[in-house]
């Protein structure tokens, strides 16, 4: 088959694999096409973890009847026995003809090896090194390389870089086609790292509510992690009465037996709240370690959506790898909180970026800028 077909029909696979998009989590995105003497027998896209990978929903989606057919897989198909049984040996046992690859898996378990099995069984394998391939599944390799997640810190602001006027008033500043750009990010994230700033000012559920991100009627939920030095959260929050896991991560010793003023002039136990808590530091949360245990569990990618110091926190760290900034065309002047929550004395401090996207959404702006 010519080049220019291979490449149609890997642009396909690359098509499904983004369905997952919202859904994979841990796992990498994949989608899969199977076709023989030019027409297509199956299609498949890798949905749930633990349930049947893209290369198995194609072969169902072809009743099984592939033999002497050519496969296209965005991801180098698995070779190791995990919740689901390896996809270079179903390949095998089906009798495929050849495999086109989009990226290698970059799975220290995996990563070439499912290309060697299928050459061993006589299969005819090509890499193809497909840019959006490698795209799709850049977080998920970034976890694997680094143990931590891919940083996205969504900010929405004014055209003179303000989030919220002095008295912190901030809704909304940016439009509703631009906040249901937001739910897509959060949609696709691991988990949504917020602070306590913002959850005691806004009260947010942080949650996705869009049916749109829905995959056979489920709607996956991101882990709401609550950077929250001082146990200050209240179980009365609507982070926690919204769906989905929720995550504290704090600094003090953890005690539900602290007293709290009630209107008496007394005191009263702070009631238990319900989620898990992890200690990470002393005195402050220390980011980087929450980092570290959101890689662990795994998160691939994550989505900070907080005010000027925690998200100033996480850049002036080095700990971020996109910012989604959302300009609306508005001005709120001097007195209006800053973007960022710290202070440079030198040009040559400045944080540096790199634009790689803008788009419009509504009358507001999208900038994606990666880190430089």
């Amino acid at each position: 088959m010519s080049a220019d077909k291979d490449r149609v029909f890997l642009d396909e696979a690359v098509a499904l694999a983004e369905r997952g998009l919202c859904t994979t989590t841990p796992n990498p995105r994949v989608g899969c096409v199977i076709v023989r003497a030019g027409r297509v027998l199956g299609r498949g896209w890798h949905q749930w973890r633990g349930e049947a990978h893209a290369e198995v929903r194609a072969m169902q989606d072809a009743a099984g009847d592939v033999a002497g057919a050519s496969v296209y897989v965005s991801l180098e198909p698995c070779c190791v026995q995990g919740e689901t049984p390896p996809c270079a040996d179903a390949l095998i046992a089906a009798k495929v003809e050849r495999v086109v690859v989009g990226a290698l898996d970059p799975d220290p378990r995996v990563n070439g090896g499912g290309v060697e099995r299928l050459r061993a069984a006589g299969v005819r394998v090509d890499l193809a090194n497909h840019a959006a391939a490698q795209r799709l599944n850049a977080p998920h390799r970034h976890r694997l390389q680094t143990g931590r997640p891919w940083v996205h810190i969504k900010m929405a602001a004014s055209m003179d870089g303000r989030t919220a006027m002095a008295s912190g008033a901030s809704q909304w500043i940016t439009g509703a086609e631009a906040r249901g750009d937001v739910q897509h990010w959060r949609a696709r994230s691991c988990a949504v790292i917020t602070g306590i700033g913002t959850l005691l000012a806004d009260n947010p559920q942080l949650n996705v509510r869009a049916s749109r991100f829905a995959v056979d009627g489920r709607l996956r939920q991101p882990l709401r992690v609550i950077v929250d030095s001082r146990l200050r959260s209240g179980a009365e929050a609507n982070i926690f009465k919204a769906a989905g896991p929720v995550l504290i991560a704090h600094a003090q010793r953890f005690d539900e037996t602290a007293q709290t003023p009630d209107t008496q002039g007394g005191g009263r136990r702070k009631p238990p709240l319900p989620a898990e808590s992890v200690k990470c530091g002393d005195g402050a949360v220390d980011l980087a370690q929450l980092l570290d245990l959101l890689g662990a569990k795994p998160c691939n990618e994550v989505l900070v959506e907080a005010g000027p110091a925690l998200a100033g926190a996480f850049v002036t760290a080095g700990l971020w790898d996109e910012l989604l900034l959302y300009l609306a065309p508005k001005f709120l002047g001097s007195a209006a909180r800053p973007l960022f929550g710290f202070a440079l004395e030198r040009l040559e401090e400045a944080v540096s970026g790199r634009i790689i996207d803008v788009k419009a959404f509504g009358p507001d702006l999208r900038i994606r800028l990666a880190k430089a």
